[in-house]
């Protein structure tokens, strides 16, 4: 990828970054590794178990064949809505299907991360590779907000904020595969958010690397750039029925105002959803410090692979 913007105070290390990400995009290691992600289970449960995790309607999983998984993103890098949605995809699919996320490319520069998303199934976000896996039965999920909704503040944590990106609609009806919305509650109660720091992003020359955010929290410590640990709130992981667009055909991907409402229709159905499971499980933080002081946290399973 070609920096772009100006050099900024940390222009070395985004020149490193941007230099490393190409590399990797030209050249990718190891892709799915079903036997290194069955090794990785153990450790991946007793993480996310930190969070309570509550997981419901997995049944809308389909159990083969290529579907798009559409959640909204929370929680910084810490991503435990994530971690829960691949260990509930093990569990309904198993590790012989292939499943796939998309990732931004940033991370697949990074020392040691690029091959370890890559053996975990992570591709680079991009509509080309993401249609490839679909189009070889695979189940693809996407993250559409980024990094921008994982890092917004904190007021509005419980919101869907995709910030109009609608690769995934068009993505879906090219491709004429069920989508299953997955809306996740809690997570991003984990942190505090003071800003997204986009200003701070700029200066110090992130965004060369098409990073928009440098989020500003509230740690132990006092206001910090993102150096913090999350709160072990209560997480919940809720998988709504499908939507099927496929009527429409492959030409409506090019539809703009049908895509818009495909946009609208999607993100309309997970944003009351979450609004229900404010409603229903309110105080993430309390019940996740309820749940470790006093009774241990909801327990998940290790899937079996």
């Amino acid at each position: 990828m070609a920096a772009q913007g100006g050099p900024g105070l940390l222009a070395p290390v985004v020149s490193l970054l941007s230099h490393r990400i190409d590399e990797e995009l030209d050249h990718p290691g190891p892709g799915r590794d079903p036997a290194y992600i069955g090794r990785q289970l153990p450790a991946v449960t007793r993480l996310v178990n930190l969070f309570s995790p509550e997981v419901r309607g997995s049944e809308h999983i389909p159990a083969n064949g290529p579907v798009i998984l559409v959640g909204n993103h929370s929680c910084l890098f810490f991503m435990p809505d994530v971690w829960i949605v691949g260990l509930e995809i093990v569990r309904r699919r198993g590790l012989a299907q292939p499943a796939y996320a998309l990732g931004y490319d940033l991370l697949f520069g990074v020392p040691g991360v690029g091959r370890f998303l890559r053996r975990v199934g992570a591709l680079p976000a991009g509509d080309e590779e993401a249609a490839r896996a679909l189009g070889e039965g695979a189940l693809v999920l996407v993250y559409p907000g980024g990094d921008p909704e994982a890092c917004r503040p904190w007021t509005p944590r419980n919101d869907v904020d995709f910030g109009g990106h609608r690769g995934f609609v068009r993505l879906a009806l090219r491709t004429g595969v069920p989508v299953v919305p997955v809306v996740t509650h809690g997570a991003h109660d984990a942190v505090v958010v003071l800003s997204r720091g986009e200003r701070l992003a700029h200066v110090l020359g992130l965004d060369r690397l098409r990073i928009k955010v440098f989020p500003l929290v509230l740690s132990p410590l006092g206001v910090s750039p993102i150096l913090t640990l999350p709160m072990p709130s209560a997480v919940t992981v809720e998988f709504l029925d499908p939507v099927d667009w496929s009527g429409h055909g492959p030409a409506a991907a090019d539809d703009d105002a049908l895509v818009a409402r495909c946009y609208e229709e999607l993100t309309t159905t997970m944003q009351s959803a979450l609004e229900r499971l404010h409603a229903e499980r309110g105080h993430p933080v309390v019940r996740g410090w309820w749940n470790l002081a006093r009774r241990g946290p909801r327990r998940l399973e290790v899937p079996a692979a």
